[in-house]
């Protein structure tokens, strides 16, 4: 098992890391639309979907992966009427792969934002 750890990405907000190697899967934790500075970025649900997948991508890129060996995605919402938004984000990091999806509307997300997503990949 090895943790997963880059200053591309902001850092851990809690006792966990960004993300666990174990075998040839990657697990990665909540990544949420801080920068790697650890700012919350402005604007809505585009904006933070998209910080979120920045991040998912530094994380995956330490880990040996990337969005193109992710065979899972875990998306927590605070507001389904976003969801239209989102999966248009979504679509455009997801465009020639498809990856098993799960998405959940939560009453509240860490600092409030509007976006968390979870994935499991395989390693390269």
């Amino acid at each position: 098992m090895r943790q997963v750890q880059t200053n591309q990405a902001p850092a851990a907000i809690g006792p966990y890391s960004q993300g666990i190697v174990v075998n040839n899967m990657f697990f990665s934790s909540g990544q949420i639309p801080l920068t790697p500075a650890g700012e919350l970025v402005s604007g809505g649900i585009k904006e933070q979907t998209t910080q979120v997948f920045k991040n998912l991508q530094a994380v995956l890129a330490e880990a040996g992966a990337s969005l193109d060996t992710v065979v899972k995605a875990t998306v927590f919402i605070k507001n389904m009427d976003d969801f239209a938004e989102l999966n248009e984000i979504y679509g455009d990091f997801f465009a020639g792969h498809k990856p098993a999806r799960s998405t959940v509307e939560v009453a509240r997300l860490p600092k409030d934002v509007l976006v968390e997503i979870e994935v499991i990949a395989l390693v390269k």
